[in-house]
């Protein structure tokens, strides 16, 4: 059966759909000898398909997994630093996963790793607006007004957030807790939102990315998603992208 050759390698689980077509772009990728472009059409039974001179092979079984990322991991397959990723706490998978989108090197959290190119890129697609909800402390008693201007929407220097649901947890002289849900997924945009109203942030964890819970995973383990959670968050995505077309 015959499908675009982007689509093919995301099956593949090589990597998402917008990697792969970067892979293409670049010059990375050959169909029987010849250089690809976007838009070829390969049959996988028939065509030779190298990836940087190596072929790929057929579709893997679909995995889906959350790590609870610690902090002092980053969230790429690999570091031009040497830095530990959260591949690094992956075990007992024989299919290459990778992360669905990123948490920062000092954050902590839940982090969704699968080789379902469709439904990584659902979830990280800035249109979709799927829902991250994070704890979060912050340096001092952050200010009512501050929390105002958390919830209306914050001035970056990329320009103005959409709205968040803000909740205050905990508060002291010397710091405060909120719990923060935002739909956008902007470059360490909860600590810059924070730093921006004058609370800088002392620690970030993710705990929800749509219907997925961090729930009880400990700090560094990893587990595979129920079927029942991998259903709830196709229907998700699919809900989102429904809205929006």
């Amino acid at each position: 059966m015959k499908e675009r050759l982007q689509k093919y390698m995301a099956h593949t689980g090589l990597a998402s759909r917008r990697v792969c077509e970067e892979m293409i772009r670049a010059g990375r990728v050959t169909v029987n000898g010849r250089r690809a472009v976007l838009g070829t059409v390969v049959d996988p039974t028939k065509d030779r398909i190298l990836v940087d001179g190596k072929p790929i092979g057929r579709p893997e079984r679909k995995r889906y997994l959350i790590v609870h990322k610690p902090k002092g991991y980053v969230t790429t397959a690999r570091d031009q630093f040497a830095r530990k990723t959260v591949l690094d706490l992956v075990t007992g998978v024989s299919e290459r996963v990778y992360p669905v989108g990123r948490l920062d090197y000092d954050s902590e959290g839940l982090v969704l790793l699968t080789n379902d190119g469709r439904l990584a890129n659902g979830i990280m697609h800035p249109s979709y607006g799927l829902e991250k909800v994070y704890l979060v402390t912050v340096a001092g008693a952050i200010t009512g007004s501050a929390l105002k201007q958390l919830r209306r929407g914050v001035m970056l220097e990329d320009g103005m957030t959409q709205p968040a649901q803000v909740e205050l947890l905990m508060q002291d002289n010397d710091e405060s807790m909120l719990r923060i849900a935002i739909q956008e997924g902007r470059n360490r945009q909860v600590r810059r939102m924070c730093q921006a109203v004058g609370f800088p942030v002392r620690r970030l964890v993710r705990i929800a990315i749509g219907p997925i819970k961090l729930g009880k995973l400990k700090v560094g383990e990893m587990r595979e998603l129920t079927p029942a959670e991998v259903s709830k968050l196709k229907q998700a995505v699919n809900h989102k992208w429904q809205r929006r077309s």
